[in-house]
């Protein structure tokens, strides 16, 4: 522990000496000391290390979020993995993602997610530990875009194999995230239409940060870069321009190579935000370089609001559909809502006014407002803004389904285009173009009368506004194409998960430092985001046969209950009786398919099963030690109460089964041993009773062992466990001890049924054949 903190120490003084001096032991903010531009501030995060798990679900990842400030120019990760030093730590590889706005959405075992899910890219690097306990890496990000930034990490795929809690040591892996952020003070901020002079001085180290604020409903920016002289004169200058801010999973900046005045249009450029423009100078240290810098916008001005009565009665209206126990919020574009679809001649998009219903956590519902479908227009796009932005949406899954209900008389197969897109809609609907915003690529889909239903599914979207731009598309040779309509019916949620996982999953909620987040848990060997994969899925024969198997191995136990009557062992009897009932429900009803069934709550079916197992195993191994009745009773309420003690606060520890087992086997055999001393001679004295009983019921239960430890996995399981199950209650029935010479078999049942008493000597020894 001692060398893997020493060694985060100096990875962490290396981070800190390549940026900016300052003490590493806590997040400070300061001036960077020594600095050539002292406006400069530097920040320092870090999350306390997690113990990383085989991946095998959604939620085997370990996830860690930074929160990026703004006007940060550098963001450079130090990403530790380590490992213990025992000898059962063997080679592995460490796989981490990197994804802003959302957790990254991953897929290390290669499944297959539901149809229509289109899967966001992340950044993905992997460490390798080998002999080396510790291995660390760097990500360096520069310009990068401020918000959220999400990490998960995770090891290779889980094996098979069922480990016993306790058996052997598992290996512990840790993965340990710090981050070092570079914030400018002074940064150029550009207003539209102003030119700005700028000067890159000789010798300057240090690109030229400036940034301009996007209002809403921009439709374009133009930026010129021009008046460009180097060391005084006008001659061409080299100079590279950066526009946007970088997220490393997709390409969200605009680079320009400028020898003279250059210039570029953004279409859709990210609304209400800061945009990032970098200027640095290719021409040499030697070179000042001074240019003009201008913004244009363009903007696009909604339709007429509608007045504040209209949308009152439309918002009471659907009142009627809200949910008990939901929350309204009503997100409007514009008031003017499909009542009035045209506006001015100078309007460049139809907005509709959008409901936020939140239901649950991470679970909200988009709704029109007024109507129940939205009117689509050829000329000019219609607008739905779905909120996001609250920074705990993006742990669902984002569902968007379309259904084309009509369009204009004479139109046939008239297609109505939509685009799904963060930061900014798409504007430019047409069929060549796609659906481009200014840094990203939304979700295309497209609805018509011969295929009339579209959908898309986004999982962990990115936490930010969401605009859904849908667009009539007339076909070619058409007439009234520019007073053509069509209703198109929109139905948008945000999921837990989707399907709520379907038949064989099972949604779960995780939390991380109070960040909210889902995953399914698939059974019966469906796999997937969904838990849709079902190539090595389970049928439905084959479920019904692990059920069988599981519960009816169980009746293994009549041999051994029988025999535990025939000798009068009654407790042995009770015991065996209560393990038989609550482990064949417990089986039927730990089922991971639909061969199901639960007569009570799981958790107690399981610490009943659990606990007539080990009970059974403790009474059986004193019974054979033969002590006498008083102290046998004793022993066995102490022992089941200590069972019972030691269950409830580790259920699948070893040691609940190991150790009754090796105390009972301690007494038993200090018993026997004393016994054959004292009558020197073996004890038991017969060898019938070892060839016939002990020798066959010792390798049933070593047999038993064996397969519980070595041979169960998660594929094999219903088997394995079914051969375990009638080879302990068969090793039962050879072990029980003869009962005494003096009563006869049966003779309980002759004493609940004639009423007499029955005699018996103690003095008598057990364990003789004649």
């Amino acid at each position: 522990m001692a060398g893997n903190s020493l060694g985060r120490c100096r990875l962490l003084f290396l981070l800190l000496a390549a940026a900016t001096p300052s003490p590493p032991e806590k997040k400070e903010v300061q001036l960077a000391e020594g600095a050539e531009d002292p406006a400069f501030l530097s920040e320092y995060f870090s999350q306390s290390s997690q113990t990383l798990s085989f991946y095998s679900w959604y939620g085997s990842a370990k996830i860690f979020r930074f929160h990026i400030p703004e006007d940060t120019v550098l963001l450079r990760w130090l990403l530790q993995a380590s490992r213990d030093k025992g000898p059962e730590c063997g080679k592995t590889q460490v796989t981490f993602h990197i994804r802003y706005g959302a957790p990254p959405v991953i897929n290390p075992l290669g499944t297959q997610f539901p149809m229509n899910t289109s899967v966001p890219p992340s950044f993905s690097q992997t460490l390798t530990l080998d002999a080396a306990l510790q291995n660390s890496t760097f990500v360096n990000l520069t310009n990068p875009a401020a918000g959220d930034w999400f990490l998960a990490a995770h090891l290779p795929a889980a094996s098979s194999k069922i480990e016993m809690k306790g058996f052997s040591r598992s290996c512990s892996y840790t993965f340990q995230p710090d981050l070092f952020v570079l914030r400018q003070v002074d940064v150029v901020v550009l207003e539209p239409d102003v030119p700005v002079q700028q000067v890159l001085s000789k010798g300057a180290s240090r690109p030229l940060h400036a940034k301009i604020f996007v209002p809403e409903y921009t439709a374009g920016m133009h930026f010129e870069l021009g008046k460009c002289m180097e060391n005084g004169s006008a001659a061409a200058c080299a100079l590279r321009v950066t526009l946007g801010s970088a997220v490393l999973s997709w390409s969200s900046q605009k680079v320009l190579h400028c020898l003279e005045a250059c210039s570029i249009f953004l279409a859709s450029p990210p609304w209400g935000r800061w945009l990032w423009i970098t200027v640095e100078s290719l021409g040499g240290a030697s070179a000042s370089v001074s240019f003009q810098m201008v913004v244009f916008f363009i903007a696009c001005k909604p339709g007429d609001a509608a007045s504040f009565l209209g949308f009152y009665q439309s918002l009471k209206q659907n009142q009627g559909m809200v949910m008990p126990g939901s929350h309204l919020n009503s997100t409007l574009l514009t008031m003017g809502s499909s009542h009035n679809v045209s506006g001015p001649g100078n309007t460049c998009l139809h907005g509709q006014p959008i409901v936020r219903e939140e239901l649950d956590v991470v679970s909200v519902r988009f709704r029109i407002l007024g109507d129940s479908t939205v009117t689509v227009q050829s000329d000019i796009p219609t607008l739905l803004l779905l909120n996001l932005n609250s920074g705990m949406d993006s742990g669902g899954n984002l569902v968007l389904n379309l259904m084309l209900n009509q369009t204009s008389v004479g139109l046939g197969n008239a297609t109505v285009l939509a685009c799904l897109s963060p930061m900014s809609p798409a504007l430019s609907l047409n069929g060549s173009w796609g659906c481009w915003t200014a840094f990203a690529q939304g979700y295309l889909l497209n609805v018509s009368m011969s295929s009339r239903e579209a959908a898309v599914i986004v999982p962990y979207p990115q936490s930010d506004s969401w605009y859904l731009s849908l667009k009539l598309l007339c076909p070619k040779q058409s007439e009234g194409c520019d007073q053509a309509q069509g209703q198109v019916a929109m139905l948008a949620y945000l999921t837990p998960c989707f399907d709520d996982c379907g038949t064989y999953g099972q949604c779960s909620l995780m939390r991380r430092h109070g960040y909210l987040y889902t995953g399914c848990i698939c059974k019966a060997g469906w796999a997937g985001w969904g838990c849709t994969d079902g190539t090595k899925a389970q049928s439905v024969g084959t479920q019904i046969l692990a059920t069988l198997l599981l519960t009816l191995s169980n009746l293994f136990f009549l041999p051994a209950i029988a025999v535990a009557l025939y000798h009068y062992h009654l407790v042995e009897a009770s015991v065996y009786t209560f393990t038989m009932f609550f482990s064949t429900f417990y089986h039927a009803c730990d089922q991971s398919g639909i061969a199901v069934m639960c007569i009570m709550d799981y958790d107690t079916l399981q610490f009943c099963d659990f606990l007539g197992s080990v009970v059974s195993i403790w009474v059986t191994i004193l019974c054979m030690a033969q002590v006498k009745k008083i102290l046998k009773y004793v022993l066995c309420m102490l022992g089941t109460l200590v069972i019972a003690m030691s269950l409830q606060l580790d259920r699948r520890g070893v040691w609940n089964m190991m150790g009754p087992c090796v105390f009972a086997l301690t007494v038993m055999a200090s018993i026997w041993v004393y016994r054959g001393i004292s009558r020197r001679r073996c004890y038991p004295p017969s060898w019938k009773r070892w060839v016939f009983f002990l020798f066959p019921g010792t390798s049933l239960a070593l047999v038993a062992i064996a397969v519980y430890t070595f041979m169960e996995t998660t594929e094999n399981y219903y088997y394995t466990h079914s051969i375990w199950h009638i080879l302990v209650a068969s090793s039962v029935a050879f072990l029980l001890p003869p009962g005494d010479r003096q009563k006869d078999p049966w003779a309980w049942s002759r004493k609940l049924l004639c009423h007499y008493q029955i005699c018996r000597n103690d003095q008598e020894e057990l364990y003789t054949v004649r």
